[in-house]
């Protein structure tokens, strides 16, 4: 690779970094290219990216985007979005299939996290759930209301 290419890469890293919230640092060792596809498309779908990177590159992305206090060792697949919940997802769900892609570390809303912290927000619910929720709560006083006007409209034609 010649330095203007690892130039372009970091600038890119650097951009995408910026506007990333969780950024998560994977092992990938020994998974086979239709398993890092299939994850590539998983992220695709949910508006993430996965890259396999550098070392050095990352590290010099990461600090133009002023991410710092993760220290990236061995190989590493990176796997970002901006959605820190949604991003996490992918990530566990994909290790739960797959004994050979491990979480090592992250950044999760833009601050330096452990694979504990990954896991923890892989299990909230998603944007869509939470507005679901939302509605359903909004909903409950407005369905009790009408539950007790027939209630009292069937009374009345009882007697």
């Amino acid at each position: 690779m010649t330095k203007t290419q690892k130039a372009e890469i970091i600038e890119v890293l650097s951009n995408e970094f910026k506007e990333a919230q969780s950024v998560i640092f994977c092992d990938y060792k020994g998974l086979s290219v239709s398993k890092l596809e299939s994850l590539r498309k998983a992220a695709r779908a949910k508006d993430a990216k996965v890259q396999v990177v550098k070392n050095t590159l990352a590290t010099i992305a990461l600090s133009n985007a002023e991410l710092t206090g993760v220290e990236l060792k061995d190989t590493n697949i990176l796997v970002w979005g901006s959605d820190s919940v949604a991003t996490s997802k992918i990530a566990a769900d994909f290790a739960k299939d797959n004994d050979k892609f491990v979480i090592k570390s992250a950044y999760v809303d833009r601050a330096p996290a452990d694979a504990a912290k990954v896991e923890a927000f892989a299990k909230l619910p998603g944007r869509e759930e939470l507005l679901a929720m939302l509605a359903a709560t909004w909903m409950a006083p407005i369905t009790c209301f009408t539950i007790g006007l027939d209630a009292l409209r069937q009374k009345k034609e009882e007697a």
